[in-house]
């Protein structure tokens, strides 16, 4: 029996759990499909600054087609990275964390304009930044190459 030189690579090279992976598929299937919601609302607010309305007093009052504009970019940005994830780089996940993030805050801002929406959007992006998270760099690197 022979010993590796490096043993940090034979450590890198363990079996690569399903629920890792199921746990990346997850992540990018749900980060193109917030980023897709995200797209299709932003460009909603932007077409029809009138489909939105104002429900109550709120302190981030912007205009409805800035929000859109906000949600759009966010939105191509989120889909770009959840294409990354299925390519296994690690910047992805990192880009998908910080992303997901934001969109949450962006959508808990967006509450007052469509309240069921933005909650939807924040469940889903912390689905995403939970699955991110619990994805490692090996089975990134043994499952997607």
């Amino acid at each position: 029996m022979t010993r590796s030189v490096h043993p940090q690579v034979d450590a890198d090279r363990a079996p690569v759990s399903g629920w890792a992976v199921g746990f990346a598929v997850f992540a990018g299937c749900m980060m193109i499909m917030v980023g897709l919601f995200g797209a299709i609302a932003g460009i909603a607010a932007i077409a029809d600054d009138d489909l939105y309305a104002i429900r109550g007093d709120y302190v981030f009052k912007w205009d409805v087609s800035a929000w859109g504009w906000i949600h759009l970019v966010l939105g191509i940005i989120v889909i770009a990275a959840g294409i990354a994830v299925f390519g296994g780089r690690t910047w992805a996940r990192v880009i998908g964390i910080a992303l997901a993030l934001l969109s949450a805050v962006a959508n808990f801002m967006f509450l007052p304009y469509y309240p069921v929406w933005s909650i939807v959007m924040i469940a889903l992006d912390i689905a995403v930044i939970w699955a991110l998270a619990r994805y490692s760099r090996q089975a990134a690197a043994d499952t997607w190459g």
